[in-house]
Parts: structure tokens; C-alpha cells; sequence
């Protein structure tokens, strides 16, 4: 799945519509909206309970989930926001977009231009994965980590899942869209994730019809828990 050159790209959730402004040409790929935001943000529409709806129903496997009343969350590698911003119209209102230093005027360019839409300006923050303080200032833990196509090289891998991990609640989820983009960060990633994270894979057929690309995925990760000490 590649990018579309188009100028700007519009995202449709629940009768909303998300217009985010790209820089195909830039020197920092944040600055352009990664197909995977877009896989995320639909899945989410598809399943998430609509705010103030019915109780949810056993046959929704992904509702409590998506059930976003109230819950704290952080968005990694946020880029433009569209991840962000689509997810907070699905209710995940409590929500900080993160980012490297040169790619927050993109990123609050795109907070601004939706701000109609949004009804509020949405709260962003400068995030190296690999800064303590950064990651700390943040007031982890979050009950909801987002992550989209923000694994593509392999030196940012180990510092991407150390933050995961450190801002992750005990009991939260990282929400994950992911295109394979480097095969040895892909690799790398991986072997990692497996020590530190339980992955759920979503299915296919249940992301969103229109937006279930063959090449992205969208995985659930848990924090594994501890094992009990021995003899305890």
C-alpha cells in the first residue's frame, strides 16, 4: 500500500470528516499520512460503542476494547494525527499526540485545520521514544498506547517498545497498525515484541471492507504478565 501524492487526504468517520494536509516532499516521513492510520481509525469505527449507546453485545468482540469512555491515551509517531484525531470522534477524548520536534508544525498545522471538527484543539507533545524525561513528563500510565507505521528502520525498534512498555498501563492495550517497511526492522521488532508484549492479530475480515488493505494489519499487544515468583 503506497501513499496518494493528493495534497489532502479526508477521512469519514461516523458523518465527520477529517481533512489532514500532507508534504509528500518533506525530509521527514511524519509529515506524511500513513495508509495504516487510516486501517486503524476504520477498524475502530466499525467495532468501537457508540458513546452514550446501548450496553454493548456479546457479539462484538472488540468492544470493550474500543470501549473508550474515560480512558487515558497516548499516540506514538502521531505524524499528521490522523489516527489521533479519527479515534478521538470514536470518543477517545483523553488523548496526547507525540512526535518528533520537526514534525509538530505538521502536526499542529493539521490540530488546527480540524479544530471545526474536533470542536477543541487536541493536545500534542515533543516525544523522543528514547527520552526519559519526555516520556515521564507525560504522566504515564495510559490505558491506551496508538501506534501507526512507525516501524520502518531498525535502530528506532528497541526505543519504540521501551516506551510502549513504560507508558503502557499494566492492564492497557497498544492499538497497532502496521505495514511491513523495513524487513529487518519488521525482524527485529518482532523478537522483541514477543518478550514483552501477548499479540492479538485482528482478522482480516474484521477490519472495516473499505479499508482492509492486504498488506496492513492491526494487532492488539497486552503487557504479559509477571510470572509469579517461585514457591509463592
Amino acid at each position: 500500500m503506497k501513499f496518494t501524492e493528493s495534497p489532502v487526504i479526508e477521512l469519514p468517520v461516523r458523518g465527520a470528516v477529517v481533512s489532514l494536509q500532507q508534504d509528500n516532499g518533506s525530509f521527514h516521513v511524519g509529515t506524511s499520512v500513513w495508509p495504516c492510520s487510516l486501517v486503524l481509525v476504520k477498524f475502530a469505527e466499525r467495532w468501537a460503542p457508540l458513546p452514550g449507546g446501548p450496553p454493548t453485545t456479546t457479539n462484538n468482540p472488540y468492544a470493550q476494547i474500543l470501549d473508550f469512555g474515560s480512558k487515558r491515551a497516548v499516540e506514538l509517531g502521531a505524524g499528521c494525527g490522523a489516527a489521533g484525531m479519527g479515534l478521538y470522534l470514536l470518543g477517545l477524548t483523553d488523548l496526547v499526540l507525540t512526535d518528533i520536534a520537526p514534525v509538530m508544525p505538521a502536526l499542529k498545522r493539521n490540530v488546527k485545520r480540524n479544530k471545526p471538527v474536533l470542536a477543541k484543539t487536541l493536545k500534542h507533545s515533543v516525544l523522543y521514544w528514547n527520552n526519559a524525561d519526555q516520556i515521564a513528563a507525560l504522566r504515564p500510565p495510559f490505558d491506551v498506547v496508538v501506534a501507526t507505521d512507525v516501524v520502518y528502520i531498525e535502530e528506532s525498534v528497541g526505543p519504540l517498545i521501551d516506551a510502549m512498555a513504560a507508558l503502557l498501563a499494566t492492564d492497557g492495550v497498544v492499538l497497532l497498525g502496521y505495514q511491513v517497511r523495513s524487513l529487518e526492522a519488521h525482524k527485529l521488532f518482532w523478537e522483541i515484541c514477543e518478550t514483552v508484549f501477548d499479540i492479538e492479530k485482528v482478522p482480516h475480515q474484521d477490519l472495516h471492507p473499505d479499508y482492509a488493505y492486504e498488506e496492513a494489519d492491526v494487532y492488539v499487544l497486552r503487557k504479559k504478565k509477571k510470572k509469579e515468583k517461585e514457591g509463592e
